[in-house]
């Protein structure tokens, strides 16, 4: 049993009154989903993060688990005119996710690029995983951006390699034109 959700429900708002999309995807596997927060804070965001949303960022550290078993480091990046005073710059879950409450802000994503590598996981990364030193993890970057080509979000994860799938659907239009 492992996740191997749809990428595009991770940055859809969820509906009024249910549960973040991680633990939607695990409960259809038959497991319990969790999250144990382990960072909210105001700090300088990491290079290939800057590029994108500039020097200064909120970002919300993760560890993700399948039936209290690390599967997953998440950590999620906000351009501080986003996140100040808002629930993404609070130590504390987001009812529904960040997808869910950035809606309610008037965030709506419309492109959402990621990027896939497989590496050794640094001694952090697989101590946190409890995976084995020098061990493969899985690394996926994405920035979601608005209507408007801002970009609101970047997410830098870090997962347990077995078992995962990544789905992947992409329309075309009619002329066979991409729309990129």
């Amino acid at each position: 049993m492992e996740p191997s959700g749809e990428p595009i429900s991770y940055v859809l708002p969820q509906p009024v009154g249910a549960p973040d999309a991680w633990t939607v995807e695990a409960a259809q596997l038959g497991g319990v989903g969790t999250q144990r927060l382990l960072e909210v804070a105001e700090v300088a965001a990491p290079p290939a993060v800057a590029t994108v949303l500039g020097p200064r960022v909120v970002v919300r550290r993760r560890l993700v688990l399948l039936d209290e078993r690390p599967v997953e480091l998440a950590d999620s990046y906000y351009p501080l005119e986003v996140a100040r005073g808002t629930g993404l710059a609070e130590a504390g879950r987001i009812r529904g996710g960040a997808p869910t409450l950035l809606a309610t802000l008037g965030y709506l994503p419309d492109e959402v690029a990621e990027e896939l590598a497989v590496r050794p996981g640094t001694a952090a990364e697989t101590a946190s995983l409890d995976l084995a030193d020098g061990s493969l993890v899985v690394e996926l970057f994405r920035v979601t951006r608005d209507r408007d080509g801002r970009a609101y979000e970047v997410a830098a994860m870090v997962m347990r390699p077995e078992g995962r799938v990544f789905r992947y659907r992409m329309k075309v239009g009619d002329d066979g034109v991409s729309r990129q």
